[in-house]
């Protein structure tokens, strides 16, 4: 069993941001998403609204933009989604005041899995058809009104590859990609998001009962630590284990996770071009 030991609370590294970094990412990501859109020669963008906290703070950057009038959500439940998150995800669209639409994903998956019956079974399958089915939605959509779609992984999801290959990693651009876990909730607090949803334990929502923490084996301020020291920082695995008093087994685990996802961060490889005879 993975070791899941936390940070030594008199040895974590503080990771947040001062009031004036906050203002100048937010500033950076805004301005990024409407030079994405604009040099896109679109009319907006689309995203998906899980309810979490990744997704909240996204639509709120997002109509912070583009406007409200130019922001469009995408409310995908199936029959694994926990009703309160359902329920958090129409909340933001209401209280941002954007257009935004639930479609049950449970018939179409369905019918994935009708087709290939031996495959219902497989909980990490059946769990990564759900969020490819909400890829598809997601560009349905963005495609019928020329918008583009906003993903919403952070940058601690991503260098340990929690996210689906070609499902919510199938987006546009990323506009929170070069914030960690803890950051995202920093700055989530920083512009008005309620406090609730700041604080929500995050989920994929890929299976009843399923979390982020407990699937990777890894609390995400321990995560958010490692990866600054470890994998994006200067520090040797030692280095890191008594800079922050968390055990070897921690710190490979970390290690492992990006290694075997790198594959998710590159796009898919071809052979080299043969030399001229």
């Amino acid at each position: 069993m993975t070791d899941t030991q936390t940070v030594d609370a008199t040895k974590r590294i503080d990771l947040s941001f001062t009031e004036n970094e906050l203002d100048a990412h937010r500033e950076h990501i805004t301005q990024f998403i409407r030079d994405q859109v604009r040099a896109a020669g679109v009319e907006g963008a689309v995203l998906g609204l899980s309810g979490g906290i990744d997704s909240t703070l996204t639509a709120h950057l997002a109509v912070e933009s583009l406007g409200k009038e130019n922001v469009h959500g995408l409310v995908l439940p199936s029959e694994v989604n926990a009703a309160d998150n359902m329920s958090d995800a129409e909340r933001v669209a209401q209280l941002l005041e954007i257009e935004y639409d639930v479609i049950e994903i449970n018939p179409i998956v369905d019918a994935f899995l009708a087709a290939v019956p031996e495959a219902k079974d497989d909980q990490l399958a059946a769990g990564n058809v759900r969020v490819r089915t909400r890829a598809v939605l997601n560009y349905l959509v963005a495609n019928h009104e020329s918008r583009l779609v906003l993903g919403t992984g952070n940058r601690s999801e991503a260098l340990v590859g929690y996210f689906t290959k070609y499902g919510d990693g199938a987006v546009d651009c990323h506009p929170i990609a070069n914030l960690y876990k803890g950051q995202v909730r920093q700055l989530a607090r920083h512009i008005g998001v309620p406090e609730d949803l700041a604080a929500k334990t995050a989920t994929a929502g890929m299976w009843v009962g399923q979390t982020d923490e407990e699937e990777m084996g890894v609390p995400y301020d321990t995560l958010d630590q490692v990866l600054a020291l470890y994998i994006d920082g200067p520090l040797t695995k030692a280095q890191t284990m008594t800079a922050l008093g968390v055990s070897e087994s921690v710190v490979d685990r970390v290690d492992e996770l990006y290694t075997n996802s790198e594959h998710k961060r590159n796009i898919p490889p071809g052979p080299a071009p043969l030399s001229s005879l």
